[in-house]
């Protein structure tokens, strides 16, 4: 006979009416406003009550492929103090709209993989995993679920687990942890804003609980993502004053996805004509004044450079940008492209009759990088064509050439020696102090 795990929390964190649930799911559905093309197998989502943060949660894991047949939810432990990882040894857990599988076998290969253990009564009463079970009922017909709650542990335990089921495109995978605790509204943004950069980046030393309960899930997906030049992208951030509307003490929510590629790189798979029609719109209203509310994906909330460049009759009339990523990439592609325009010095400012003629395209940059070199022979060697943008420093001078000027300049030595001529140096110059700095940019044209 079946051993069935009965629900701990609803009624606390989510009703226990059958009907309120699913009138309460269908809402977050209808209330959905961060729709993305892209399918994922891996989340970070919220797991506060429902009222809280169930329209984030809903959205992320609405994020997950429906193909995938088997689950992991990893959790924090709140209620009990444990070494390691903890499992559910009941073979159905049950909400008010059903029950659903847990599958041992995989559970049984985690107990002699990873020294995992069945700790009921630390994982039967953990609001963390069952708060996401309901949602997960109302998104997929025939998935099963791996609940495995973190205690006192090595966020590489997370790691591992998913950097081996993930291979196997059937599994899934939700790290379910809120942000900032009990803070105030202002302060928690601070520091919520402050994690989801790390997040976003895959820069999460110095990662702390103080930041989200569920760190060592978040870590462990982070590392994964690092180390398959995978991206997390933003679906959406928000706290409990929402709901409360108490800014004195919040708890804050954020949600992402796991992109089997470059951040920049979705964002010119998907949102390519948005940006472009972007530049343009800032353009147009600079004559009209006119204010238009920008609605725009999430993932433009996350921080990024870009240089924004205006063509006319395929010659230069503008371009500026940002080498380091400081802002959040709309903010940036909002300034430049009216900056490109109007403050570009080597260039009179755009007139509106020009409009009709002006052709837009941005660059999306990564991080730069600083190349090692011996000498001005071993930086060419190292300098690769049409993939690099190149930035280089010596004292007070510095100039950068985005990727796109290997079209105009293919030689390695006519690119390097324009670039210091751009910076004010000689062609022939060179010296101890000379420094020079590499990234890559995705390239978005106007038609």
């Amino acid at each position: 006979m079946a051993k069935i795990k009965e629900p701990s929390v609803a009624g606390s964190f989510y009703t226990n009416d059958i009907q309120a649930l699913k009138t309460q799911i269908e809402s977050f559905a209808n209330e959905s406003k961060n729709k993305y093309e892209y399918k994922t197998r891996a989340v970070i989502v919220p797991h506060a009550g429902l009222v809280y943060s169930g329209r984030l949660a809903f959205e992320g894991i609405s994020q997950i492929d429906n193909n995938v047949e088997n689950i992991f939810i990893f959790a924090p432990a709140h209620r009990v103090g444990f070494d390691g990882i903890a499992l559910s040894s009941f073979d159905k857990w049950k909400t008010p709209l059903g029950e659903i599988d847990v599958n041992q076998n995989i559970c049984k290969e985690l107990i002699e993989k990873y020294n995992a253990k069945f700790n009921d009564n630390a994982v039967a009463p953990e609001h963390s995993i069952e708060i996401e079970i309901p949602i997960i009922q109302s998104l997929f017909n025939n998935v099963n679920i791996i609940p495995i709650l973190i205690g006192k542990a090595d966020f590489k335990i997370v790691f591992d687990i998913i950097n081996e089921y993930y291979p196997n495109t059937k599994n899934g995978f939700i790290i379910s942890s809120d942000l900032s605790h009990f803070l105030s509204d202002k302060a928690a943004q601070e520091l919520d804003n402050k994690t989801a950069q790390m997040i976003e980046t895959g820069n999460i030393n110095g990662f702390t609980f103080e930041q989200a309960c569920g760190a060592l899930g978040i870590a462990g997906l982070v590392e994964f993502a690092n180390k398959n030049n995978y991206s997390l992208i933003r679906i959406d951030m928000t706290n409990s004053s929402l709901t409360t509307n108490d800014k004195s003490s919040v708890v804050g929510y954020g949600c992402w996805f796991l992109y089997e590629g470059d951040k920049n790189e979705f964002i010119k798979r998907y949102y390519k004509d948005f940006v472009i029609d972007i530049a343009k719109l800032v353009l147009k209203t600079s004559f009209t004044n006119e204010k238009v509310k920008i609605n725009y994906p999430q993932v433009f909330n996350e921080f990024g450079a870009c240089f924004v460049t205006l063509e006319k009759s395929e010659q230069l009339r503008g371009c500026i940008g940002s080498i380091i990523a400081h802002q959040p990439l709309i903010a940036d592609l909002l300034q430049h492209a009216k900056d490109a325009a109007f403050n570009d010095y080597r260039f009179n400012p755009v007139t509106e009759n020009e409009l009709k003629d002006i052709k837009v395209s941005i660059s999306i940059l990564t991080e730069p990088k600083k190349i090692d070199f011996n000498d001005e022979e071993d930086l060419l060697n190292k300098m690769v064509p049409n993939i690099d943008g190149i930035i280089i420093k010596d004292e007070q001078y510095q100039a950068v050439y985005l990727p796109v000027v290997w079209e105009q300049l293919p030689d390695k030595r006519d690119f390097l020696n324009s670039l210091k001529m751009k910076a004010g140096l000689s062609p022939t110059h060179f010296s101890k102090t000379f420094e020079a700095y590499r990234f890559e940019s995705i390239y978005i044209k106007e038609n």
